[in-house]
């Protein structure tokens, strides 16, 4: 059993409403939440990858503009990262 993740740093977690709150919270919970991706330059190819893919799986769902609600590309989100941790276990 794995209990890593317990000592790992949790980002504080808040209500999002919009798609740009989303990608933020992402953005920043990735960096948080894997600090050795990050390299000594604040650079992280591995985050920056993890979110391009995302956006392009959320990109069909936004394209009435980036501000809008969310409910629909969050469903759609935890489909996706469902199906990425079922298929690497």
């Amino acid at each position: 059993m794995k209990f890593a993740s317990l000592t790992k740093p949790m980002a504080v977690s808040h209500q999002i409403h919009t798609y740009t709150e989303l990608r933020q919270q992402i953005h920043d919970d990735l960096r948080i939440q894997h600090p050795e991706w990050v390299q000594p330059n604040g650079e992280s190819p591995t985050c920056d990858s993890y979110e391009a893919r995302l956006m392009e799986l959320l990109d069909p769902l936004t394209r009435r503009g980036s501000n809008e609600s969310i409910a629909a590309p969050h469903r759609a989100l935890e489909q996706e990262l469902n199906r990425i941790d079922t298929a690497t276990v």
